[in-house]
């Protein structure tokens, strides 16, 4: 188990920021979602050993978070959300120091620096100094720093902020290769549900403190019940008060044409029953594949 927490409290003062939450992560790729304010840093610096939680127990990579935080951080990549070089110092040095704080010598820290500059494409910029660097240029140093050590697990905190469109996919694209080729863990907590999406194979979902769902993103969009798009002839009100009885949703758009989201457990063989039972006919069904931020929306009830 990459990450295993149990009834996790963070308390700020009087407010409370991360209220009994669960994880278990075995590995891969996982999206941590929830809304400005949810508590998604909190989690991760929980993680990290930056806070110490008020109750609850647990370990990354088998380490104690309130007794071993430095050795997890020292198996751990960090890419914070806000910027973290050091004024005055070119990118080479700064990721070479970086590696030295987490236990490496100054001469392998030198070499794996320039290894991992050119692999998120600042090589040719790499006797820059940071502070001179564009909005994408300093989130691919970001995540240099947090490579620069070979983690085995890897916290990225928006690391899309700030991107164009195209640094967006640059940078979405070189996560997905370190989850994929490079061997490492990925937890990857956004706000901006596609990237999780297009990188992620789990997610967790965080709510005003509180964990309200989480498993495989396949798995999620599943639980939520098929979703369908549907024009019938006859009795249209009569065909969705029938489907709404049984559970269903129905939202009406243009041209007469339902999109029905079907309550759990129930398979489209029902429309066709339903249909016949009201005596219309279906001139259109089409299974729609319902996204993240659907599932999302209806998570935290604000669907």
């Amino acid at each position: 188990m990459i990450i295993d927490l149990e009834n996790i409290t963070v308390e700020f003062g009087r407010q409370r920021v991360l209220d009994g939450v669960n994880v278990q992560f075995e590995g891969g790729s996982m999206g941590l979602l929830g809304p400005n304010g949810a508590g998604k840093s909190t989690l991760l610096k929980t993680l990290l050993g930056f806070i110490r939680p008020a109750t609850g127990t647990g370990n990354v990579l088998g380490m104690d978070i309130l007794s071993q935080q430095l050795a997890i951080r020292q198996k751990v990549g960090y890419m914070p959300e806000n910027d973290c070089h050091i004024p005055g110092m070119n990118a080479i040095t700064f990721v070479a120091y970086a590696g030295q704080l987490t236990g490496m010598k100054p001469k392998d820290a030198m070499r794996r620096a320039h290894e991992i500059l050119y692999y998120v494409g600042l090589g040719e910029a790499r006797y820059r100094n940071v502070e001179t660097y564009s909005a994408g240029m300093k989130q691919r140093i970001k995540l240099a720093q947090a490579l620069v050590h070979d983690p085995q697990l890897l916290f990225l905190d928006e690391p899309t902020n700030g991107l164009d469109p195209k640094g967006r996919v640059e940078m979405l694209e070189l996560v997905r290769d370190i989850s994929t080729s490079k061997d490492i863990n990925v937890i990857l907590s956004s706000h901006l549900l596609p990237d999780v999406e297009w990188v992620c194979r789990d997610a967790l979902v965080i709510h005003k403190g509180r964990r309200l769902a989480a498993g495989k993103i396949d798995d999620l969009k599943r639980s939520t019940g098929a979703v369908f798009e549907c024009r019938v002839k006859g009795d249209l009100d009569s065909f969705r008060r029938a489907l709404e009885t049984l559970g269903c949703q129905c939202l009406e758009g243009e041209d007469g044409i339902l999109k029905i989201q079907l309550k759990e457990g129930l398979s489209g063989r029902v429309l066709l029953q339903t249909a016949r039972d009201r005596q219309v006919q279906i001139r259109h069904l089409v299974p729609l594949r319902q996204t993240l931020e659907e599932v999302f929306m209806e998570v935290i009830g604000e669907k």
